[in-house]
């Protein structure tokens, strides 16, 4: 993508967002932007190749991943800038709770959750674990202890 188009991109990108536009249809909010495909000096290909990129690099930003050998995923952590937020406030006391293997990569998911001031659960991260051995569970908190700026919560509660 151009540079010219690059301010012009996150505008778009963000409106999309916040309007619920999935991405596979920014490109037609690009060409209403600028006023026709002509004036756009990308294809939609491009436009789906720079947001795959994006996303990639959001991800990589947002969950730190633990791979085996085969590069597999061991164990992945994962908390937004709002799960983060939302933390600061409410996260004095976490739950911290995990699932069966039931998905087709036979990994457990887990869940770092509390209550806000009215009551409803309030997600802080999840996690994906290869296994629930002591070591996946030290990667998690240490990530999840990282993620947060180092703020331990006053307790944990778990099963």
């Amino acid at each position: 993508m151009l540079k010219q188009y690059k301010e012009l991109s996150m505008f778009v990108h963000r409106i999309n967002e916040k309007a619920g536009i999935r991405p596979s249809k920014t490109y037609q909010s690009f060409v209403a932007a600028v006023g026709g495909h002509r004036k756009l000096s990308f294809i939609k290909k491009d436009m789906k190749n720079y947001i795959t990129r994006e996303f990639g690099m959001f991800l990589n930003e947002m969950m730190p991943k633990n791979l085996g050998i085969d590069h597999s995923i061991k164990n992945a952590f994962w908390a937004d800038e709002r799960s983060r937020a939302v933390y600061e406030y409410f996260g004095n006391i976490i739950s911290f709770d995990t699932t069966y293997n039931t998905n087709r990569y036979n990994l457990v998911f887990g869940s770092f959750v509390g209550v806000n001031h009215q009551g409803q659960s309030t997600l802080f991260g999840c996690a994906l674990m290869k296994n629930e051995d002591i070591q996946s569970f030290k990667y998690l908190f240490e990530c999840g202890l990282c993620s947060i700026g180092g703020k331990a919560p006053k307790e944990i509660l778990t099963d």
